[in-house]
């Protein structure tokens, strides 16, 4: 009788060990996996670029804006231009969309939104002064041009809701907290690295995010205050701490939706878009709510990414995924600067 409980006792103690093992693993995978599946995603990226800088054959790689999330995604790794092996994939991207850009200023193909002028504005603030002087007089053409569309926008007659935010187009009379998000980001970076942006319109932007805050809720919401709040809510979050509303109530409000949410991203429409916010935005909260969402990422995405690399869930087109994907992973690097978090946040 004792050599059978022994026994039992040696398996239920073998169960309960693979079991704990099993829980630990999965909520700790390793630096070295999540580098690895970084620098994989990277090189499949560099493999999809045409010698004229753009990617993809999908209709989403043939807009501006994909291709700069794919140059911050690089950026977002420490791979800068004149580096090896991706410093001549960055540069690329660079000459291309001066190419693109139009005599008005707008930084985009004819396939592109205000979406992709914005995406791309905010790559070629954040890489300004990282590039060869040849490149650097690119961008110093290229990007005053592209600041002033966007900050022209903001000023279209707008009703009191849609105030402060921007839309589709250059001269769209609405907004939705979407596209505003990358037009303050870009803003915002250009004003760190020395562009004379007005403070008016980084203050009217805030006024608009503000009031795409459901405050009962906690969330943020597209052009009301709970569309598409998953995906957004750390937009709001980011944005707001950019702007040094550290102490602003609705950043704790949204972290706290976010976090009993976030979860819900895999079946959520624009995952990836919710995921590189939501890592955005509660890094800049740090903290267990950082390490508590950063290990559910790392532990969903990286056994789902593809063995080339790529990421695919049929969320546009797959560069698009990929850098975002890449962009989500990477903000412990703290390479892109207009993603540096104030280190007081975790005292």
């Amino acid at each position: 009788m004792r050599r059978i409980l022994f026994t039992l006792c040696i398996y239920i103690i073998f169960f309960a060990t693979c079991v704990s093992l099993g829980e630990d693993a999965k909520l700790h995978i390793s630096e070295v996996e999540v580098d690895q599946s970084i620098e994989k995603a990277l090189e499949w990226i560099s493999k999809g670029q045409h010698p004229d800088g753009s990617f993809g054959k999908n209709k989403g790689s043939t807009q501006s804006g994909v291709w700069a999330l794919c140059g911050m995604a690089f950026l977002a790794r420490g791979h800068l231009p004149g580096t090896q092996p991706y410093g001549e994939v960055v540069e690329k991207i660079i000459t291309k969309l001066a190419e693109v850009q139009r005599a008005d200023g707008y930084l985009s193909n004819d396939k592109g939104k205000m979406y992709s002028h914005c995406i791309s504005t905010l790559f070629l603030s954040e890489i300004s002064g990282m590039v060869r002087p040849e490149l650097q007089k690119v961008i110093d053409q290229t990007l005053p041009k592209a600041l002033k569309v966007i900050i022209d926008a903001q000023k279209i007659k707008k009703s009191e809701n849609n105030r402060g935010g921007w839309r589709y187009k250059p001269d769209s009379t609405d907004s939705d907290f979407s596209c505003s998000g990358w037009a303050l980001m870009a803003l915002r970076s250009a004003r760190l690295n020395g562009a004379q942006i007005p403070p008016e319109s980084i203050k009217q932007a805030v006024e608009y995010i503000l009031r795409r805050h459901d405050e009962k809720q906690g969330s943020f919401g597209y052009t009301d205050t709970k569309s598409h709040a998953v995906t957004l809510t750390g937009a709001g979050i980011l944005c707001l701490s950019l702007c040094g509303e550290h102490s602003n109530p609705a950043i704790a409000r949204a972290s706290g939706y976010l976090m009993n949410n976030y979860e819900k991203l895999p079946k959520e429409n624009y995952c990836f878009y919710g995921m590189y916010y939501a890592a955005q935005g509660l890094f800049q909260i740090g903290g267990d709510q950082w390490k508590t969402f950063s290990q559910w990422m790392y532990d969903t995405w990286i056994p789902k990414q593809f063995e080339d690399g790529h990421w695919d869930r049929h969320e546009q087109d797959t560069y698009y995924q990929t850098a975002m994907v890449v962009l989500a992973f990477t903000v412990p690097y703290r390479q892109l600067p207009i993603y540096q978090r104030d280190e007081t946040v975790d005292e």
